[in-house]
């Protein structure tokens, strides 16, 4: 086909066509990752608003035991009760500026009887790996804390935990094994509790990071572009090639000639020159 028409042939409109499905993917990739970055950036927000604010009642924050709101994390509660050490947990798994540890669990009875699980912080993998070297106890008797909100986590298939330690921090799952009514929605990370007492290391402040998201986002972009740009450059070599004794391609195809002739040479260019001669 002369001209242009070889476009409408089969095979160029399934090329168009791959192009079309691999750009529609590059767009849904591109909103993926500004979708991902919007959800850093609320969890930036969060973290700003709530991790120095200040300590309300665990009622207050928590009115049913099952709930939990999304903008709620990181918000500091009081809670006054008892700590039930014969029922504290590891869980285990628990990296820590990329050192392998455990996060020491231990059920909180409120003065109602209610139960809430106060994560005391983090431990180190001890020698023999399947437990930390140190475990310290909780203070005794009425104590005071003030934690931060977290959401529980769900199970893991496949994982499993020797007694006295959990695979996940699903709350569920610990409010079977202490067989009391206890909040399931959220649990505490350990700000403060009064009386002190030794207690494993506490958890940094998440630093403020979007992450490449908006990068990568635009580099999904380009792509889809890119693919576009590719087709147009071979649908004109295509072109070319068919219109190649036209009198007018030939005439064009003199002067892109004439054009690369005219650029000054560059010195592999010169090099391959003189090795030729």
């Amino acid at each position: 086909m002369k001209g242009w028409n070889f476009t409408l042939s089969r095979r160029w409109l399934g090329y168009l066509a791959l192009v079309v499905v691999f750009a529609v993917a590059c767009a849904g990739l591109a909103a993926w990752q500004l979708a991902r970055r919007d959800e850093a950036r609320a969890e930036i927000a969060r973290v700003e608003a709530n991790w120095e604010s200040d300590p309300k009642p665990i009622a207050e924050v928590l009115p049913e035991l099952d709930g939990f709101d999304a903008d709620d994390k990181w918000v500091r509660v009081t809670l006054t009760g008892r700590y039930l050490t014969d029922e504290e947990l590891l869980a285990r798994g628990r990296p820590l500026d990329g050192n392998p540890g455990f996060e020491q669990l231990v059920p909180f009875q409120l003065e109602d009887g209610t139960l809430f699980v106060v994560d005391r912080g983090w431990l180190a993998t001890g020698n023999s790996q399947d437990l930390p070297d140190t475990d310290p106890a909780p203070p005794e008797g009425t104590v005071t804390v003030v934690v931060r909100l977290k959401a529980g986590e769900p199970t893991v298939a496949g994982r499993s935990a020797p007694e006295g330690q959990i695979a996940t921090i699903n709350l569920p799952t610990i409010a079977k094994l202490v067989d009391a009514p206890m909040y399931t929605g959220a649990y505490g990370l350990l700000d403060t509790e009064s009386p002190a007492a030794d207690r494993p290391k506490a958890f940094p402040k998440p630093v403020a990071d979007e992450g490449p998201h908006l990068s990568y986002a635009f580099q999904w972009v380009v792509f889809g572009i890119m693919a576009f740009v590719g087709l147009g450059w071979a649908i004109r070599q295509e072109y070319r090639i068919r219109n190649a004794d036209d009198p007018e391609e030939r005439v064009r195809a003199e002067a892109r000639r004439r054009k690369a002739e005219a650029k000054p040479k560059t010195d592999a260019q010169i090099e391959d020159e003189l090795l030729d001669a």
